[in-house]
């Protein structure tokens, strides 16, 4: 039977236990309630995953090919900003 793969912010959700400060949590509930914490936090986790792979693509680009130029940056923003309003996917987590 394969294993199902997917992408980051998809899948049926999965217990975890998670530590933090105090303060971080209190500051979390006094933002969004007790009832949205789980979604706060998965978001939060997302937006970090999904930077890394970015950072990971640019380094392993600019390994291969040199800096990138300010105007490409520009319009990899523009691209990107593109994209992402129309929700497309990530790639898959690993």
């Amino acid at each position: 039977m394969a294993e199902t793969t997917y992408s980051i912010g998809e899948g049926p959700a999965t217990r975890v236990s998670l530590s933090l400060p105090e303060g971080t949590a209190e500051a979390i509930r006094a933002r969004v309630g007790k009832r949205e914490f789980s979604a706060f936090i998965a978001e939060a986790v997302e937006r970090e995953l999904r930077g890394q792979v970015l950072d990971e693509y640019l380094a392993d680009y600019e390994s291969r090919k040199g800096p990138v130029s300010e105007p490409a940056r520009q319009r990899a923003r523009q691209v990107f900003d593109e994209v992402f309003a129309e929700g497309a996917e990530w790639p898959a987590a690993g």
